[in-house]
């Protein structure tokens, strides 16, 4: 398995915890969650050069990152 197919698959995981954390209503650890998986999975569009991930995974952290400040 290459190396980007291990970051992928952490950061899969990582967002299905988010989203579960969400579910259970249990803040901020969803948040926490979701900017790592975010995070991991801009770092596979850095891998894959696929601005199109990174642009969406920007975005994503922007939003998050706004709600939960504003919160």
């Amino acid at each position: 398995m290459q190396r980007v197919d291990v970051v992928k698959w952490i950061a899969t995981a990582v967002q299905l915890v988010g989203y579960g954390l969400t579910g259970l209503n249990i803040v901020p650890w969803n948040v926490f969650a979701f900017i790592v998986g975010i995070t991991l999975w801009f770092v596979v569009g850095v891998m894959w050069k696929d601005r199109a991930i990174m642009v969406v995974h920007v975005g994503a952290f922007v939003a998050i990152s706004t709600g939960y400040l504003n919160s």
